[in-house]
């Protein structure tokens, strides 16, 4: 397995909005820079994602400097600063955890309530306010952003084949939504890993990564299927839940970039 490199990175500057394909992500105290740091959240403060709103998928995003460019289908382009500054002035909520983060303002606010067609608030989290890792897996109380619950996700294309040469239709490795991807490995060897290096960077893989049908649902066209999740279920399942990819925290800094060689540390038998 020497010979397994990075071969895609992606960062979701808003949780649950389409992501950006980057050949080069450096690694921050909360996962990626950029990585889920805006969510949108409803009247509650309650976090909002495709499991509900599945028009979530068709926002684009980009960035350029230091602006953060977003486009809705039928509207035009939103453009709001990369990061927020100020102290928090809302109380938001990601499952169990609640947090503090800073509103966006009214302008971006009305764009994403109209496309949801829904009363929502965008929110940024500074990077003081990071949630805490489940300390049953976390090695040296890493933090995360917006993400559900780990800052970074591992997929490999050799499983992703092997899905798909079960399916009728296949489909993109963006249904499962990685932070990154890499090739070289037998399908499912990650099962196996514990630990890996990247640059200067160390991976520690924490747990499977249990799937939901957001990972049916068109990232084109917001269109929900029953796959690949009902064709995982077959044999990709316990105890009555759904796995693919693998969560992971890091120990260090540095950058990742497409092309790096990837060095297993760690490894069950």
């Amino acid at each position: 397995m020497s010979n397994i490199t990075v071969s895609g990175l992606f960062v979701y500057p808003i949780k649950a909005a389409k992501g950006i394909e980057v050949s080069r992500a450096r690694i921050t105290p909360l996962g990626f820079e950029c990585d889920r740091r805006f969510m949108l959240v409803d009247a509650r403060g309650e976090f909002i994602t495709q499991r509900d709103h599945a028009a979530l998928a068709l926002i684009e995003t980009s960035i350029d400097a230091e602006t953060l460019v977003v486009r809705a289908p039928g509207h035009d382009a939103l453009r709001l600063p990369l990061r927020l500054h100020g102290s928090p002035d809302r109380t938001v909520r990601v499952w169990k955890d609640q947090c503090r983060a800073i509103f966006a303002g009214k302008t971006a606010a009305d764009y994403f309530s109209l496309h949801l067609n829904k009363p929502v608030e965008l929110v940024f989290m500074p990077e003081a306010e990071g949630r805490m890792v489940d300390t049953e897996y976390a090695k040296r109380g890493e933090k995360v952003s917006f993400a559900d619950a780990f800052p970074f996700l591992l997929a490999t294309e050799e499983s992703l084949a092997d899905v798909n040469a079960r399916l009728v239709d296949g489909v993109p490795m963006n249904r499962f939504r990685p932070s990154i991807v890499v090739r070289g490995a037998p399908p499912w060897a990650e099962d196996t890993w514990t630990s890996m290096s990247i640059g200067n960077a160390v991976f520690h893989f924490s747990k499977p990564c249990q799937r939901c049908h957001v990972i049916t649902i068109d990232q084109a066209t917001a269109a929900r299927g029953i796959d690949p999740l009902a064709t995982l279920a077959t044999f990709r399942s316990r105890a009555n839940k759904v796995y693919f990819g693998w969560n992971l925290v890091a120990e260090g800094d540095g950058e990742v970039h497409v092309g790096d060689r990837v060095t297993l540390i760690g490894q069950t038998a």
